[in-house]
């Protein structure tokens, strides 16, 4: 008996193991949100430098995604293994560092807990399926975007293109709509962003989204099809509206102060993967 028969027979077996691994993906993810933009900052530093014909000494230290090992931002502390599990550490130590008592951000545990969680659903929706793995590397990329466009009002390339041909070569084999429908998507999303956006900075002599956007807006394309694209636009549109007069209201906001897109299509799109069928089906019911 081969695995997936092992699964299908006992199903609980898989939901355990996506909890978990949610759970270090998770915790995989805090180290991509904080380190990805400062390796791309270093990068565009040395590059600027190197154009600049300008030679400084290198970084002393190696950093990417595995180097150096997580440390406390305050005591410098290297984080043990004991002290690293997903979030049964944090409140072992009551959200400080062992060392130094400094305060650990909550952050922390709630992107490991919702990795777990958004891993659980997805699984519930398509059940053990390629579906599920391709799923699973679109849900946990888009948490990692979202909170890297959160705090730095930037979607990298590195998972925005990854994303994108990821989506075009798994619907080669219409595992979620048919490759013609992903390829115009693909199309259509980047062409339609960049044309409003343009429009837009034409009118206000303002800058609006930025091209990462556009580019996570194809991702959606690639992966569902042009025909869910309007829904996902508008969806992410209404939600970001209301959230921003939510935060000016608050005072949390200023209304000059640009407010990233990306958290709101990531949402939108990812509704769009898991009740895409239901949307699309009544929302040709609407037409007709």
């Amino acid at each position: 008996m081969d695995i997936i028969a092992v699964l299908h027979v006992f199903p609980i077996i898989a939901y355990v193991f996506i909890f978990l691994l949610g759970l270090v993906i998770g915790s995989f993810l805090n180290v991509v949100i904080h380190r990805l933009p400062l390796m791309m900052y270093r990068d565009w530093h040395e590059q600027c430098q190197d154009f600049a014909k300008e030679h400084p000494n290198p970084p002393t230290e190696k950093l990417n995604l595995m180097l150096p090992r997580s440390r406390c931002p305050y005591c410098k502390h290297t984080i043990s293994a004991k002290e690293n599990i997903p979030i049964i550490s944090y409140f072992l130590q009551r959200g400080k560092c062992k060392h130094c008592q400094g305060k650990i951000s909550p952050r922390y545990p709630v992107i490991e807990g919702l990795s777990a969680i958004l891993g659980i659903l997805i699984l519930l929706h398509f059940g053990i399926s390629w579906q599920t793995v391709g799923g699973l590397i679109l849900t946990w990329s888009l948490v990692a975007l979202s909170f890297i466009d959160l705090d730095e009002k930037l979607l990298p390339d590195s998972l925005t293109l990854f994303l994108l041909w990821l989506g075009l070569f798994l619907n080669l084999f219409s595992l979620y709509t048919d490759i013609n429908s992903a390829v115009i998507g693909a199309i259509a999303g980047y062409v339609s962003l960049w044309g409003f956006t343009a429009i837009f900075n034409f009118i206000t002599k303002k800058q609006g989204m930025g091209h990462g956007d556009f580019k996570l807006f194809a991702v959606f394309g690639a992966w569902l099809g042009w025909q869910l694209l309007p829904f996902i636009l508008l969806a992410a549109s209404v939600v970001g509206a209301i959230v921003g007069i939510i935060l000016i209201a608050c005072k949390k906001h200023q209304r000059a102060d640009p407010i990233p897109f990306g958290p709101y299509l990531a949402l939108a799109g990812w509704i769009c993967l898991v009740f895409g069928e239901h949307i699309t089906h009544h929302y040709l019911q609407f037409f007709h």
